[in-house]
C-alpha cells in the first residue's frame, strides 16, 4: 500500500489516479498509523512553503515524515513536497524545512518583466513541458533518458549544499536541480502524474522500488 500524505493542500486525488493507473493500490491518508504502516509514502505539495509546513504541523505529519525517512522505506516528494524537504526556503521570507536535506529553496532570479539570460523570455511561474538531463540514475528513473520532457508548475528550485544529492538538472534560464535522489528518498520539482508516459514510467518503478 502507497500512502499518500494528506496535509489539507496538493492534488492528492491526482496523484493517486497516477498510482492507480499503473497497477499499484494508493490512499490519501493523514492517519499516522496508515503512514506507519504503508510500503511506500508520497509527499505531494501545491500552494505556499510557509502554509504547507505550518499544515504538517498542525496536523502532527512531521514526526510520520521523519520516521518513514529513518525507516528506510520509499519516500517520494513531489514538487512542493520536494521543497519541503530541504532546510529553509526564501519564498515570501525565510521559513524552516523539514531539513532531512541540507540546502535552500530560491526563487528564479527573473520574471515580473524581467528577462533571462537566453534571446527567450522567460516568465515565472515555471510552467509547461520542459527536458531533464539525467546525472544519476534513481531507481525510478528506470527507462528514463536524458532529453524526456516532464510537466512543471513553479517559481522556486532547490540548491542542495550537497550536489551529490542531484538525479536530474533542467534549464529554464539558468539549470536548476529538477530532482534528488539520497538512499530511500527521491525528490522532484516537475509533476509525474501531470507527466503523461514518462510520468506514469516515474510512478510505476516507485511503486517497484524496495
Amino acid at each position: 500500500m502507497i500512502a499518500i500524505i494528506d496535509y489539507g493542500m496538493g492534488n492528492l486525488r491526482s496523484v493517486q489516479k497516477a498510482f492507480e493507473t499503473v497497477g499499484h493500490q494508493a490512499v490519501v491518508t493523514r492517519d499516522r498509523h496508515a503512514i506507519a504502516d504503508a510500503s511506500h509514502v508520497v509527499l505531494p505539495g501545491v500552494g505556499a512553503f510557509a502554509d504547507c509546513m505550518a499544515n504538517l504541523e498542525q496536523y502532527g505529519l512531521v514526526e510520520p515524515i521523519r520516521k518513514t525517512v529513518a525507516s528506510g522505506k520509499p519516500f517520494l516528494g513531489i514538487c512542493l513536497g520536494l521543497q519541503l524537504l530541504f532546510t529553509e526556503s526564501e519564498e515570501f521570507g525565510v521559513h524552516k524545512g523539514l531539513g532531512i536535506l541540507q540546502g535552500r529553496v530560491k526563487k528564479f532570479p527573473f520574471g515580473n518583466g524581467q528577462a533571462a539570460k537566453t534571446t527567450i523570455r522567460l516568465k515565472v511561474p515555471h510552467m509547461g513541458w520542459n527536458g531533464v538531463t539525467v546525472e544519476r540514475a534513481a531507481p525510478p528513473l528506470k527507462g528514463i533518458n536524458s532529453g524526456e520532457h516532464v510537466y512543471f508548475v513553479h517559481s522556486y528550485y532547490v540548491e542542495p549544499q550537497d550536489r551529490s544529492v542531484v538525479a536530474t538538472m533542467t534549464d529554464y534560464g539558468l539549470p536548476f536541480v529538477s530532482s534528488v535522489w539520497r538512499d530511500n528518498i527521491f525528490a522532484c520539482q516537475f509533476h509525474p502524474e501531470k507527466s503523461q508516459a514518462t510520468g506514469l514510467r516515474i510512478v510505476k518503478n516507485f511503486g517497484e522500488w524496495s
